[in-house]
């Protein structure tokens, strides 16, 4: 029989793992981008399993928009809070 110590330390690191990957979506973001795409594109908000993004063009735009599969199955072996992308036209 274990410990209590153990069962309580093991639940406790579960859930900071958690927790590390939902108050870090941007730096997952930065992860799966390119350089050259990530100097265009910000991260805006995560709710409900959906990752907010705002490019600076519509040309930044579409070009995501078609690399979105794939930001999808990057993102989604780090974190499986992340359920899908939503990209908008703002300032970066």
């Amino acid at each position: 029989m274990e410990a209590i110590k153990d069962i309580v330390g093991d639940v406790i690191g579960k859930l900071q793992a958690k927790k590390s990957a939902k108050d870090a979506p941007e730096l997952l973001l930065k992860e799966a981008l390119l350089k050259k795409e990530s100097a265009h594109a910000n991260f805006r908000y995560l709710r409900k399993g959906i990752l907010g993004v705002t490019v600076d063009s519509s040309g930044w735009l579409y070009h995501l928009n078609l690399q979105k599969a794939g930001l999808l199955a990057k993102l989604g072996k780090k974190s499986k809070a992340i359920k899908d992308i939503r990209f908008y036209i703002g300032e970066i």
